[in-house]
């Protein structure tokens, strides 16, 4: 029965012609959301969202929820935070990105994100698509906006207990020009509707006072992060007001450390590390099977990741969003000799799933596809995709962007 189901999501994902999106019941809802926001996504987002849904099947998701579980329990053992990182926040961290390729040797998890983007774009793209008759059932929990609600208030509650909730800032570098914009715009828009003031500003905008931190002359209670730099070195006053307690944020540098850092993937690979810190063999087990191979670039293995570059995946440390990321058979011997110098990661290339895509009634092409478990808590809030051509998720595909996930049953 479960070769039966995979192969019926398999022959779904290679039929182009079929189950495509309900363009016009997208545009209404688009349109529902007023000017300001269609106006924000009318402008450069014609591949944000694919021409058709990804099919799954319930394997891939158990499986995948599997990796995600043990990741969870490893990360929550006494001896895997860093000794060095001192604040320990009891927030939980909002919208985690875990990021999957799936084939036919089974689930593979690339990397996990702790700013991922896209969630509110995709409950809209869901929304929308409720009566569009498309096969399988939709990868998401049941009333996800009131879930995603609810994780703000809960972050607010465990740092602050029964104290009101006023106001949150969402939080990026020059926000208007961010590709992601229109769903800052979603996320004001849900917070507003709950009472709860919100904020779309610049880092720059803020200012650490002694009793807190400050958009202009509001006070702000929550800090929604969405920057890339992860320690906040280049963003003092949000680093003093995290460091000192004097606004919540989420998620902040030291989920980042946790989770997202990439050395951390050669961590969760190493079996005998894991043992040490107590973990479990049946988590131990799980992540092998379910994390590429990933190793710490050293200088010294020069000729040995030369020759095994074809096979290898180059990721820096610390990096985001594919920037600075290299497949090895791409490579040039000059970039190479920066990546040895650098602070990367080499991960056993694990090819992503395909998705055939007709666009415009022309001739069907194969897309890649990567799969992302939008996580609170340990917990699938949602299961989107990425379509995409190229080395790395771009958004600049023809019939490529953010994709219903399916669960073909």
């Amino acid at each position: 029965m479960a070769e039966d189901i995979a192969a019926s999501a398999a022959s779904l994902n290679a039929d182009a012609r079929s189950a495509k999106l309900d363009r016009t019941a997208l545009a209404a809802a688009v349109r529902a959301h007023g000017p300001a926001f269609q106006e924000a996504i009318s402008v450069r987002h014609d591949y944000l969202f694919a021409e058709v849904p990804v099919f799954i099947s319930p394997v891939q998701l158990r499986k995948m929820y599997e990796v995600i579980s043990a990741v969870e329990q490893v990360v929550g053992l006494a001896g895997w935070q860093p000794q060095s990182d001192q604040i320990r926040p009891v927030a939980k961290g909002v919208m985690f990105g875990y990021d999957f390729h799936l084939n036919e040797q089974g689930v593979h998890l690339i990397e996990i994100n702790t700013n991922a983007g896209g969630a509110f774009l995709n409950e809209l793209l869901i929304d929308s698509q409720r009566d569009a008759g498309l096969p399988g059932k939709t990868a998401a929990i049941e009333n996800l906006q009131s879930f995603l609600l609810a994780m703000f208030r809960n972050e607010w509650r465990l740092e602050r207990g029964s104290a009101p909730l006023r106001n949150i800032a969402i939080v990026d570098e020059k926000p208007e020009e961010q590709y992601l914009h229109p769903e800052f715009l979603l996320a004001q828009r849900m917070l507003e509707r709950a009472g709860i003031a919100a904020y779309i500003a610049d880092p720059l905008m803020l200012l650490a006072r002694e009793d807190g931190l400050y958009f202009g002359h509001e006070k702000i209670d929550m800090v929604y992060n969405r920057l890339t730099d992860f320690s906040l070195q280049r963003h003092p006053a949000l680093h003093t007001a995290y460091a000192g307690g004097k606004a919540v944020l989420t998620p902040s540098p030291a989920h980042y450390v946790r989770y997202a850092d990439k050395r951390n993937l050669v961590r969760l690979g190493d079996a005998d590390g894991l043992r040490s810190l107590g973990a479990s063999e049946a988590d131990i087990a799980t992540l092998q099977t379910g994390i590429p191979h990933t190793i710490a670039v050293q200088a010294s293995m020069e000729e040995t990741l030369w020759q095994q570059r074809k096979s290898l995946f180059f990721k820096p440390s610390s990096g985001y969003g594919s920037k600075g990321a290299y497949r090895g058979g791409n490579l040039t011997k000059r970039v190479f000799a920066e990546i040895l110098q650098g602070d990367y990661v080499a991960q056993k290339l694990a090819p992503p799933g395909e998705r055939a895509v007709c666009v415009q009634d022309a001739e069907p092409i194969l897309l890649k596809y990567d799969v992302r478990c939008y996580v609170y808590d340990g917990k699938i809030q949602l299961v989107a995709a990425r379509l995409y051509q190229g080395q790395t998720t771009n958004f600049r595909t023809p019939g490529g962007g953010f994709a219903l996930v399916r669960v073909v049953e």
